[in-house]
Parts: structure tokens; sequence; C-alpha cells
């Protein structure tokens, strides 16, 4: 018995510590499964949090910069066409040559015209013959008026014959006014002083005279061109956003291509009292002396404009901008890190920056690259931006 009972408390000596350590390892197994869970909660519901970057309107500067493309153009540019058919006799002036108003600029040789005048010239020695022979018969009969010899009929058809010979003597005198002024288009010149902008003939080449038809311009190109480049005109194409900043006084500078760091002062000439529906911009013309040729028509540049900017009105990134069914909005973050779609009216658009002229304070945060998927009321987490990283900004990698 006592035997027994020895052995019965050994067994329980034994097993009793493994039964709790059992029980001990399966409480913390439950009890680390869990924390876990309670912490991959956690995890969980802070990842499902949007991660956003903020930033604060600031105050427009007081001065606005903008940079726009522009085509140079001469002060005046005449397309010199022929207005009579021959061929080129001699041209006088090359490319690019310095001419004076009515310098000569080619002769053409015009036979068929030449014969024309000559014969015009010839039909009025004829009509003065007729009219000087008219004139002496009526004069004789008007001398018999009232005798026996001649009848008052006679007498009014000698008058009449008279009279119809003069109308012809005047309408030959103009045929050949006509073809005399028409032998002075035989010598192109040109119409103002400056520059051969271009010579599109040779010696022997045919001069159309319809090329003086604007419905045949099309199909020929004229002989010469001739620029006024005294003067230049600078035409860009302004987004119809900056209307209200093209009046007198504005400037611009000029850069050419490929003369890094030359820049060309011009001043605000005219802009087009319409916006062109095809690309929303408005025509805006610029002025320049040109005394050294520094510019040569059809010439591209860059202009850059400056105008006077309001500091009074806010400016934000352009990419912080929601543009949806309600229209322009920007995602306000409140003091409770909750997101408030604000309704916002825009201004002028400076590319990276944008005005808001309504619905926003100097002291709201708002997010600086919202996605589409933000909503009314959602919870979000700020974070700072990156080393080297400016919300708002495009930032080159």
């Amino acid at each position: 018995m006592t035997e027994g009972k020895s052995r019965r408390s050994s067994v329980q000596f034994v097993v009793l510590p493994v039964v709790i350590a059992a029980i001990g390892f399966a409480a913390y197994g439950i009890w680390s499964r869990s924390t876990t869970l309670d912490r991959l909660k956690a995890v969980s519901e802070d990842a499902a949090v949007p991660r956003v970057q903020v930033v604060t309107p600031q105050r427009g500067p007081a001065e606005q910069a903008l940079s726009l493309p522009g085509e140079v153009a001469a002060w005046n540019e005449a397309q010199i066409y022929g207005q009579v058919s021959g061929y080129v006799k001699h041209w006088y002036k090359d490319y690019g040559a310095k001419v004076e108003t009515g310098e000569l600029l080619a002769d053409i040789d015009t036979p068929a015209l030449d014969a024309e005048y000559k014969a015009s010239q010839s039909a009025l020695e004829v009509a003065q013959a007729k009219v000087n022979l008219a004139a002496i018969t009526a004069k004789r009969f008007n001398q018999l008026s009232g005798t026996s010899a001649v009848t008052q009929q006679e007498i009014d058809d000698k008058n009449a014959t008279l009279a119809e010979q003069k109308a012809e003597l005047a309408q030959a005198q103009q045929q050949v006014d006509h073809f005399r002024a028409m032998l002075d288009f035989k010598r192109l010149r040109a119409p103002f002083a400056g520059i051969v902008a271009a010579r599109r003939v040779n010696v022997g080449d045919f001069i159309n005279a319809a090329g003086g038809n604007s419905s045949a311009q099309d199909r020929q190109r004229p002989p010469f061109t001739v620029a006024d480049v005294h003067r230049l005109r600078v035409f860009v194409l302004v987004p119809q956003d900056f209307g209200s900043v093209l009046k007198p006084g504005l400037s611009a500078v000029l850069q050419p291509l490929g003369k890094p760091g030359q820049k060309i002062p011009a001043q605000f000439l005219t802009m087009a009292g319409a916006v062109d529906r095809a690309s929303r911009t408005i025509v805006t013309e610029f002025v320049l002396d040109n005394p050294g040729n520094e510019l040569m028509p059809g010439a591209y540049v860059n202009v850059d404009l400056k105008f006077p900017g309001d500091p009074s009105i806010l400016v934000v990134p352009s990419q912080a901008l929601l543009f949806r069914a309600e229209g322009a909005q920007v995602a306000v973050v409140d003091a409770q890190n909750r997101v408030h779609l604000q309704d916002i009216a825009v201004g002028l658009n400076f590319g990276l920056t944008i005005q808001v002229l309504s619905g926003l304070k100097p002291e709201d945060k708002i997010v600086a690259n919202p996605s589409l998927g933000l909503l009314e009321g959602q919870l979000v987490k700020i974070v700072q931006p990156v080393p080297g990283y400016q919300p708002g900004v495009r930032n080159r990698s």
C-alpha cells in the first residue's frame, strides 16, 4: 500500500507541472494571437488612412511674368507682281539689296504690249484726221446756212458727224493713255524704301499679267518681295486669360533664338478685339525699332512679358486643383484631419501656379496633390515631404 501511494505521488509530481506548463503555453498563445490581431488591425486601419502632403495658399507676386513664342514681321511688306505679260529683260536688285522708293527692280520686255500701243497711236491719228475732215465739212455747210444750196437737214447731219468723230477721237486718246500707263508697268519698282526680301525671277522668265489678279496669286509667286525693316512688328498669341493686361504701357523683352543672353525691348502697339476661336488666344502686336537690323522678318523669338500682379489674390499649385462636376475644388484639411472639398473660383493660370479668386483663406491647409478618390469628410494623415521635395512644385528626377 505504501509503495502504491508512493508511485501515485511520483506520477502526480511529474504530470502536474506538465499540465500547468501546457495551460501556460496555451494561454500565452491565445494572448499572443489576440495581441497580434489587435496590432494588425491597428496597422491595417492606419494604412487605410490616406497620407497627404499639405500646402498653404501664398500671396500673389507683385509682378507677373509670362513667356510666349512670337513671330517677327516687317513694318511694311509688299509682294511685287507683274501687271503686264512679258519676259524679264534684266533684273537689278538681288536678295538683301537696299532699295529706295521707286527704285528699279527689273525690266520686262513686252512685244505684244508695244505693238498694241503703236496700233493705238495709229488709231488716234486716224481719228484725228476724221475729226479734221468733219470739222471742215461742217464749217462749209454752216456757212451756206439760209441759202438754197443746202438744206437744214444736211447741215445738222454734218454737225452730228463732227460730234461723232470727236467722240471717237476721245476714245482713241483714252486707248493711247491706257497703253502708255501699261507701259510703265514694264518696270518693276520698289513701292517704299527697304530691302529686297525675295527675288524669284531670272532673265528670260515669263511674267504673267494675271499675277496682279488676287484670284491668281495663289498659283503664281510674286517676282519680288520688298520689306521695310527700319521698324518691326512682333505678333504674339496671348491666352485669353491674360486679355485684361493687354493695354498701352505693357512692355516685352525679345530673346532671339541662337543668341543666348541677348534681350531686345519691344513696346505694346495693339491687340485684336476678339478671341481666336481655334486657339482661344488674342493676337497681340508689339513694335520695336531695328536700326542695326538685329532681327529679320519671319524670325521666331521668345517674348517675355511682365505686368503688375495683385498680392491680395492667393495662388496655389496647379496640381492641387480638382476638376469635378461641381467645378474647380481643392481638398482642405481641417483641425481633425478630415477632408473638406472646397469650391473655388480660379483666376489667371501661371502654369505651375494658379490664382484663386474666392473660396480659400491664407491659413487653410490644402492637399498638395489630391487623388480623385478623396471624399468629403474622409480622414487623412498629414506627412512631411521627403528631403529635396517640395509639394506643389514639379521636381526633376
